[in-house]
């Protein structure tokens, strides 16, 4: 029952669930051959972040903490790896030293917490905990100098930088006006792509936002559960590339909309759609992406990849070439055993103006 509706672009046309977006397709680029073998959700989730299929004996870093490893930190006091409304179960830094593990924001209204010390403590309190804390250690620093006692103190170092940082403040939602807030929507994928915009200005390398649900394999359109769940992202997805446009952010900020899988084509028995790795789509915006066009197309059903088909690996493949990763280099786990930013992922350097 979606209807097309046209866009920016002439002879481009959209689902109207995304009118929003449809008005900033010259801004995008939309792949849509993406495909994958993975149709269960936690094992689609963890592909797309690491383009690695998990396996029981190893964790692989995300997208976040291979820059962090390898571009080092952008953000002097703020955490530079943020994470806003994702799972427990996130492969965050994997192998790699802790200090690359995503920062996770439960509730972006809720801001960064426990970064305000109680009233009873002065700084001068403060000061000599943390020193004691350094003199307790130090022996055990001595004896044991690996990464992961060292990634211990480095971690307390970022904790005090980041309570003692001016910049603490961009966490805080509160500063926005009504107006701006309202216009990203008020739910959590929303405020979530509102506090990203506010990190970018802070210059924070990576921000991942996780939307959630899209489970629709029941009454899709009962209750407009599907346009809802549309309208939220259309809502946010939207005014985050306009907002970081009308700064001057966009032209060195990569916006990527990516999912696990897609949906079937065809309406089941319970007037749902259910999980389809065949063919799927995903967009880029920004970041020296030459915008307004489609990448790539399925068969005349949208069951299968039919041309220029992209895997889940060649997706972060191009993130990474965007950031500027290299994807040839191996990186080594405690094991011994080597590793790459995009597995064997070929960017598509195509997108690129």
């Amino acid at each position: 029952d979606t209807k097309g509706i046209s866009t920016s672009v002439a002879g481009m046309q959209f689902g109207e669930s995304l009118p929003q977006l449809a008005k900033l397709a010259n801004e995008m680029a939309v792949i849509r051959s993406l495909h994958t073998e993975t149709g269960d959700h936690e094992g689609g989730r963890y592909l797309l972040r690491t383009s690695y299929k998990e396996i029981a004996s190893i964790r692989h870093p995300g997208m976040g903490a291979w820059a962090l490893k390898v571009l080092g930190r952008q953000n002097r006091t703020l955490p530079d790896n943020i994470l806003s409304g994702g799972e427990a179960r996130h492969p965050g830094a994997g192998f790699l030293e802790p200090a690359y593990t995503p920062v996770p924001i439960g509730d972006p209204n809720a801001g960064l917490q426990n970064t305000v010390t109680p009233k009873y403590l002065t700084e001068a309190s403060f000061d000599k905990r943390m020193e004691l804390i350094d003199k307790f250690d130090a022996g055990f620093r001595k004896k044991y100098p690996q990464k992961q006692v060292e990634a211990y103190g480095e971690f307390y170092r970022q904790a005090n930088q980041l309570i003692h940082s001016e910049e603490l403040k961009a966490f805080d939602l509160n500063q926005e006006k009504a107006e701006v807030r309202d216009k990203y929507g008020r739910d959590q994928f929303g405020q979530g792509c509102l506090l990203a915009r506010r990190l970018v200005e802070h210059n924070v390398r990576f921000i991942e936002i996780s939307l959630g649900g899209w489970d629709m394999h029941v009454d899709i359109y009962q209750n407009d559960k599907l346009p809802r769940v549309a309208g939220t992202l259309d809502r946010a997805a939207s005014t985050l590339i306009s907002d970081l446009k009308e700064k001057g952010l966009l032209k060195n900020t990569l916006v990527v909309l990516g999912t696990e899988f897609g949906r079937t084509p065809r309406i089941n028995q319970n007037s749902g759609r259910d999980h389809h790795p065949g063919a799927f789509s995903g967009f880029m915006a920004g970041g020296g992406i030459k915008g307004g066009r489609f990448y790539g197309k399925s068969d005349k059903d949208g069951f299968s990849a039919e041309e220029d088909d992209v895997t889940v690996g060649d997706f972060n493949a191009t993130i990474a070439h965007a950031l500027g990763l290299p994807l040839s280099q191996e990186f080594f786990s405690k094991s011994g055993r080597p590793f790459k930013v995009a597995h064997d992922g070929k960017p598509i350097t195509a997108l690129f103006s």
